[in-house]
């Protein structure tokens, strides 16, 4: 089989990702100046595993507690027939993503029911953060994230263009600090 250039650059990008973790390889500097609201979580220390369905306008569950210092595995599904999002942050990282969105919508690197990685990747808008999934339907994930930021309350949205504006989020209570 021969490999076309196009093969090998994502190959050139992608084993890095791989090697090296891909959100800090794709971070978008603009992010850097959000609150700081928890972290990608160690998989190695796991306190909670959550499956969560995320459907036509919806995420079950649609509302979670967790203590400051609490790592969660949430198993994520897109039963949809819509392309979907899975993004945990405060009210202004969502606002900010919601319209990095927006700009990927409007540059065709996502349409309804499609991803399209090869438009992402050539636009260096991989959609790949730390705290965020996005499905196309019927795909799976996981997102392992640490509850270590100051707020107490965040909320888990789909920021694909109207989704959200739809009932799409959940919410997110942190409690007390939890014993390790």
């Amino acid at each position: 089989m021969k490999t076309t250039f196009p093969t090998r650059a994502a190959g050139a990008v992608l084993i890095p990702l791989m090697m090296f973790g891909a959100s800090a390889a794709l971070a978008d500097p603009e992010h850097s100046d959000l609150p700081e609201f928890g972290q990608a979580g160690d998989v190695s220390h796991i306190d909670q595993v959550i499956e969560v369905d995320m459907g036509e306008m919806y995420f079950t569950p649609d509302n979670y507690s967790f203590e400051r210092g609490e790592t969660v595995k949430f198993v994520l599904k897109n039963t949809g027939r819509a392309v979907h999002e899975f993004a945990i942050g405060t009210e202004e990282t969502q606002k900010a993503h919601e319209q990095e969105m927006k700009a990927m919508r409007k540059a065709g690197m996502i349409t309804t029911s499609v991803l399209r990685h090869d438009r992402m990747l050539e636009a260096g808008m991989m959609h790949v953060d730390a705290n965020a999934r996005l499905l196309a339907p019927d795909e799976a994930s996981e997102l392992v994230w640490t509850f270590s930021g100051e707020q107490e309350e965040l909320i888990i949205a789909c920021n694909v263009p109207g989704h959200r504006a739809a009932g799409m989020e959940a919410t997110v209570t942190i409690g007390d600090d939890h014993a390790s």
